[in-house]
């Protein structure tokens, strides 16, 4: 597939729009492990191989392991992760699947291990990284 239509060029608002949203996400005091973890899993879920590509060599540059990248789909398979990490992935999870909607339980977890404002920021990194996974595979971006 080809690349569908350049938003940059025919819709450029729309595009700075979503940019200025990601710069607000790099502004943030979001962990960069816990940035990586968010956007990858995300794109994992959703099938978006541009961001998965672009986010786990982002991870690697910021010294993730490649033990701790690889697991992140099987997060829950394992004792790897920290509970915060448990709960960001959880999160994120329920989050990208809004259709099944997002559990107390889940909410409450990540309530407990992290104050309102980061989690606040989590979660409009969430909603930040599903935004751009819907971009890029609606309009067909691939990995070079």
């Amino acid at each position: 597939m080809q690349t569908r239509i350049n938003f940059s060029k025919v819709a450029p608002e729309a595009y700075t729009a979503l940019m200025n949203l990601e710069k607000y996400i790099g502004t943030t005091g979001l962990d960069p492990i816990h940035k990586e973890l968010i956007k990858i899993r995300a794109s994992q879920i959703n099938g978006c191989a541009f961001c998965i590509n672009m986010h786990t060599a982002d991870a690697r540059k910021i010294g993730m392991t490649e033990r701790h990248i690889y697991l992140i789909s099987a997060w829950r398979e394992t004792d790897f992760y920290s509970e915060q990490e448990k709960a960001i992935l959880a999160l994120t999870e329920e989050v990208t699947l809004i259709s099944n909607h997002v559990s107390n339980e889940t909410y409450a977890s990540a309530a407990n291990l992290f104050d309102e404002k980061y989690l606040a920021e989590i979660i409009m990194a969430i909603i930040t990284i599903n935004t751009w996974n819907r971009f890029a595979i609606t309009t067909g971006l691939r990995v070079a």
